[in-house]
């Protein structure tokens, strides 16, 4: 019997679906504490098929003492843009994005944290590239969303091999242009993150050059506004927002199946992409502590931005800082979940 193998029009098409949906809140100015019935809202900004959708899959959106409206952005540098500007009050976000939101002055402040494998961290390159090791990527162009996780993954890599950014051609451009590029050979790499590297692997148009591991700290973050923080009650909201994530987390590592299932749906992913997402980075996530370690790897992230003048400034990442919700969770340090061979 022959192994099914999706086309790759199916594998790759949705990919676009996925970031198509942005909302508009980052230019709505400040969102409204209440709703029309004096109820509390808590404005979440989110991925296509990120909180909402994990949260709805994990039963942890039945009894909500708030309520939630949702702002969707195509990756984490938009969002993090709502959150300074007060028109969203928490959101998800990978590694990178709140070095370069702060960098720039933003207001924003770091309240949760998740480490996962970051196998799904990814600079790819066509299936019949000759292109062997990152050393190889010297006088290329490579795609990269930036300010993205990806972003750093890159730079990276780069330096494990002996290069800088400025060795090779840095092309600017959020996941649907990059695909694009990247499938019409436009671009001779690209640089990103899970369910996309999942994507490209199925469909056989890509392989992994080299990934995260080894280069990037796998972290992950729930990034709030100060002026929700300072209130009592958004306060209190937020803190029930992350612990719920946190349960839905642990929830998706135990049913990886389940919630592969829900993400296809939610996304238009195709079930085996979302099955081998999960399997590689998505579902190996672990909530860990903001300790002094992961300050402290963010800083090494902020402090080499700075010295490639890629942010304006050098700055303190503990500013950005509130360990409240910490509670007793392990350290940031502590080993990512896996699948055994499957991730």
């Amino acid at each position: 019997m022959k192994s099914f193998r999706p086309s790759v029009a199916a594998l790759l098409v949705p990919l676009a679906l996925l970031v198509s949906a942005c909302s508009g809140a980052s230019a709505a100015g400040e969102a409204s504490n209440t709703d029309g019935k004096g109820s509390l809202v808590l404005n979440v900004g989110d991925q296509k098929g990120g909180a909402e959708a994990l949260l709805r899959a994990a039963g942890e959106l039945d009894d909500l003492p708030y309520r939630v409206t949702w702002s969707t952005f195509t990756s984490g540098p938009p969002l993090l843009e709502a959150v300074n500007a007060k028109a969203v009050d928490i959101g998800s976000v990978g590694n990178t994005p709140p070095v370069f939101a702060a960098g720039a002055g933003s207001k924003i402040t770091v309240v949760a944290a998740s480490h996962g494998d970051p196998a799904g961290e990814a600079v790819l390159v066509p299936k019949d590239s000759p292109l062997r090791t990152a050393r190889d990527l010297k006088g290329k162009k490579v795609a990269v969303a930036q300010g993205s996780s990806a972003h750093f993954q890159l730079v990276a890599a780069l330096a494990k091999a002996g290069l800088k950014p400025s060795d090779v051609q840095v092309t600017l451009l959020q996941p649907a242009d990059a695909l694009a590029a990247f499938t019409t050979g436009k671009v001779d790499a690209w640089a990103v993150w899970d369910p996309y590297t999942s994507q490209v692997l199925l469909s056989g148009k890509g392989r992994i050059l080299t990934d995260g591991r080894g280069t990037v700290n796998g972290l992950n973050f729930q990034v709030a506004a100060p002026s929700a923080l300072a209130d009592e009650k958004k306060a209190k909201a937020i803190g029930d927002f992350v612990e719920r994530l946190r349960r839905a987390q642990d929830w998706v590592y135990e049913h990886p199946e389940e919630w592969a299932t829900a993400w296809a749906k939610e996304t238009g992913l195709p079930y085996e992409v979302a099955l081998a997402s999960v399997k590689r980075s998505n579902g190996t996530r672990v909530p860990v502590a903001l300790d002094e370690a992961a300050i402290a790897s963010e800083q090494k992230i902020a402090d080499t931005f700075a010295e490639l003048k890629l942010i304006p400034r050098k700055f303190r990442f503990a500013d950005y800082v509130d360990t409240r919700f910490n509670k007793d969770l392990p350290p940031s340090t502590t080993a990512a979940r896996s699948y055994g061979k499957a991730s």
